[in-house]
């Protein structure tokens, strides 16, 4: 049983359980409340609170309203072979070229938040951890092989963060907000 932190935590499983490895986020929030213990009925336990979303952008940043820390699990497509887990600053997610304000960065959410009065936690307080997708546009209700394979070590690496929260400065082995493979 994992001891939840002291200050407010918010881990969101991003993504579309109906496209292939898209649910890969909201896989890893599953078998997280399976190995915390989590009611299939609830959303919290003391500090910690556990949301499935499907948006990024701007309704994230809402999301993130009112939290000290906060970690987001998606997939992620970056060329990288699939599988291959990432752990984020909220900086290092590419900037969209959209025009749509559902379209906006995490980053960009963010500053717009901040820049609106939202009580947001800082940069160095999220965490996004990313599995490479092999798969984002079939219509399945199943992660591929490796995309599968990588999701417990996707859990337990949010955990080992959840037990460090809100302590982590850059992501581990960085001196500066970039991203970081996970072995």
């Amino acid at each position: 049983m994992i001891v939840p932190p002291s200050t407010p935590t918010l881990v969101v499983g991003l993504g579309n359980a109906l496209l292939s490895d898209d649910g890969a986020g909201l896989r890893v929030l599953d078998l997280l409340r399976h190995r915390i213990g989590l009611d299939a009925n609830a959303d919290q336990i003391g500090q910690l609170v556990l949301q499935y979303d499907v948006h990024g952008g701007l309704r994230l940043m809402e999301r993130l309203v009112g939290f000290q820390c906060a970690i987001v699990v998606d997939a992620i497509c970056t060329g990288a072979p699939a599988g291959t887990l990432f752990e984020l600053a909220p900086t290092d997610v590419p900037t969209a070229h959209s025009a749509s304000a559902h379209d906006a960065t995490l980053a960009t959410a963010l500053a717009f938040g901040r820049t609106a009065g939202a009580v947001l936690p800082e940069d160095s307080a999220i965490r996004l951890i990313a599995i490479e997708a092999a798969d984002i546009r079939t219509f399945c209700e199943h992660c591929t092989p490796a995309v599968q394979a990588c999701i417990p070590r996707a859990v337990d690496l949010t955990l080992q963060r959840l037990a460090t929260a809100p302590k982590w400065g850059p992501p581990i082995g960085q001196s500066q907000s970039t991203s970081r493979k996970v072995p």
